[in-house]
């Protein structure tokens, strides 16, 4: 006499809605590792009715310290012109540098800034937050 079963069942786990999520998740993680921005100088900025949009040669950041950063790197306003030089000589056409100034730093931090600038023919732009 014969006991066993005939036909065994295999338990199977159907796996294709995890590979579905899977894949979403890389999607979203690759398409927000792009849109990270570079400076990691924390600045609150200030608040304006439109936002500005320029195609950003350097980014000059002033934080509350009325520190100056191009880049991460920390630099002096007496070093600003030098080391701003050798970024601008690498460009084509007109240069545009956007500033981030913190909402608390001084107005004459960022006009030093702005002067230093427009001495080497770049265009100076404030960078702001939409109201």
């Amino acid at each position: 006499m014969n006991i066993r079963k005939r036909f065994r069942t295999h338990p199977e786990m159907h796996t294709g809605a995890l590979n579905d999520i899977l894949f979403i998740l890389l999607l979203f993680f690759l398409i927000v590792s792009t849109l990270a921005n570079p400076n990691v100088i924390k600045v609150s900025n200030p608040k304006a009715k439109a936002d500005t949009k320029a195609k950003q040669t350097v980014v000059i950041s002033i934080n509350k310290d009325q520190q100056i950063f191009i880049g991460a790197e920390p630099i002096t306003i007496e070093a600003l012109e030098s080391k701003l030089q050798d970024y601008l000589s690498k460009e084509t056409d007109k240069p545009t540098v956007v500033i981030n100034g913190d909402s608390t730093s001084h107005l004459g931090t960022s006009i030093k800034v702005m002067q230093v600038i427009k001495k080497l023919g770049a265009t100076p732009v404030m960078a702001v937050d939409q109201n």
